[in-house]
This record gives structure tokens, sequence and C-alpha cells, in this order.
């Protein structure tokens, strides 16, 4: 299973990617976090099912600095990645 979420508010220069990364290899979940130009960050996590949801929780908080005002989620198709990046797009 994959899933695509767009995290917004303040989530850039707060450690946010790192973090995310962190958490999901802690879940074995692949994928990819990265900042996008209009300040948000693209979190693509490949792996379970119960792993995603409980990283969709996470990203609703994100780490101590963060202040996310929205998470939108989209099922999108696998791409096997091999790891967890940053600022790698996974196509």
């Amino acid at each position: 299973m994959c899933q695509l979420f767009v995290v917004t508010g303040k989530v850039q220069g707060v450690f946010f990617r790192a973090s995310t990364r962190d958490i999901a290899e802690s879940m074995d979940l692949k994928g990819h976090a990265i900042n996008m130009p209009d300040g948000s960050v693209e979190v693509r996590a490949c792996g379970s099912a119960v792993a995603i949801k409980q990283l969709g929780e996470w990203l609703r908080k994100g780490p101590r600095l963060a202040s996310v005002t929205a998470v939108k989620s989209i099922d999108v198709s696998c791409s096997n990645p091999e790891d967890f990046s940053l600022g790698r797009r996974l196509e």
C-alpha cells in the first residue's frame, strides 16, 4: 500500500522531513519527504496499511517545532522504493 500526504502549516525549517524519515523508518516504511515550493511537505509512504495509518496520525502533529494546519492524503500506486529519502521525489 502507498499513500501520498501533503502537509501544510509551519512544516519547513523545523526538522519535519528528518523527523518524518525517522518515524517512517522505525515503522519499516519506504518513500520520501520533500519540501515543496509552496511551503508544504510532500510525504509518500509505502508499506503496511497499519504503519501508514500511524504515520498519517503522526503527521497531523509533526515534530515539536512544527505547526501543522492540514494533512491531505491520496491513495497512490506503489513504486517499491528501496528506502525513505529526503529531497528526492519517487515516481
